[in-house]
């Protein structure tokens, strides 16, 4: 794993990167006193791990970790700072950890340890699907950006499924829990349905989903998927599972309950 550790004091930058060299996960660990300096090199050495200070005066560490997440989606960050009021702030810009200072070598590998069972199990596979924790595609490694929520959580809710076929009207339902699968609202899900075919195409894997005779689903074949895994009793995934899948989305949490009763029952 590829870190940066970024601190306006060059002293404890030094620290940071000696803390991370020290711990087995960490192959290779940078150091900036400047969060300029860190998104340059950013620009062209693909990384991990984001260790931020967020107390920093000409940019603080959350608008340095939003600009990260701009740049590199797929970098997750650690926040470090002797002010726990920014806890908040932190998990706003989608944060892995939040470490008070002084950092500690157990504490830092407690959170290292938990960015790396978050992260995509490795595959052979061009496709790879994130259920545990917040919902996500890679393709060939990079980030599927979906043009919209709806779109995105549309092949969530697919991928739920196992790829057992759902109707429009069934997809609608769990989406759009409160509204009535009216004419405006067929055209709307029409839409939305378009643009996510649209995304899939734009990355080179429309053949993962399929529409036909009015009903919907995905093709598991075609994919590699960390929840799938671990219902295959795959020992990395059922470790990687902290008891929680697809985070965002209320509808999934039939599915997380399951998953953590299984594997605390196995």
């Amino acid at each position: 794993m590829k870190i940066i550790c970024v601190d306006d004091e060059e002293l404890l930058v030094e620290d940071a990167v000696a803390t991370c060299l020290e711990l087995p996960q960490i192959d290779e660990a940078i150091g900036f006193s400047n969060p300029d300096d860190a998104l340059t090199w950013l620009k062209k050495h693909p990384t991990d791990l984001a260790l931020l200070d967020i107390d920093m005066p000409s940019m603080n560490g959350i608008e340095l970790a939003a600009k990260i997440k701009t740049l590199r989606p797929e970098v997750s960050v650690i926040f470090l700072t002797g002010y726990s009021q920014y806890a908040l702030d932190a998990f706003n810009v989608h944060a892995s950890g939040y470490l008070l200072k002084p950092m500690t070598k157990e504490r830092l590998a407690e959170e290292i340890a938990y960015v790396a069972s978050s992260r995509p199990i490795k595959s052979s596979k061009r496709v790879v699907v994130q259920t545990f924790g917040n919902f996500d595609v890679f393709v060939d490694d990079k980030l599927v950006t979906f043009k919209m929520a709806r779109c995105k959580e549309l092949i969530a809710y697919l991928i739920d499924k196992q790829g057992s076929s759902v109707t429009r009207a069934e997809a609608f339902a769990t989406l759009w829990e409160d509204r009535i699968y009216d004419r405006p609202m067929q055209k709307q899900f029409d839409g939305v349905i378009r643009a996510m075919r649209d995304t899939l195409k734009q990355y080179g894997i429309e053949d993962i989903f399929e529409l036909k005779n009015g009903t919907m689903r995905i093709i598991p074949s075609k994919f590699s998927c960390d929840s799938y895994l671990f219902f295959q009793g795959d020992t990395d995934a059922v470790n990687a599972f902290r008891g929680e899948y697809m985070s965002a989305y209320s509808w999934a949490s039939i599915t997380e309950g399951y998953m953590t009763w299984k594997k605390w029952n196995r």
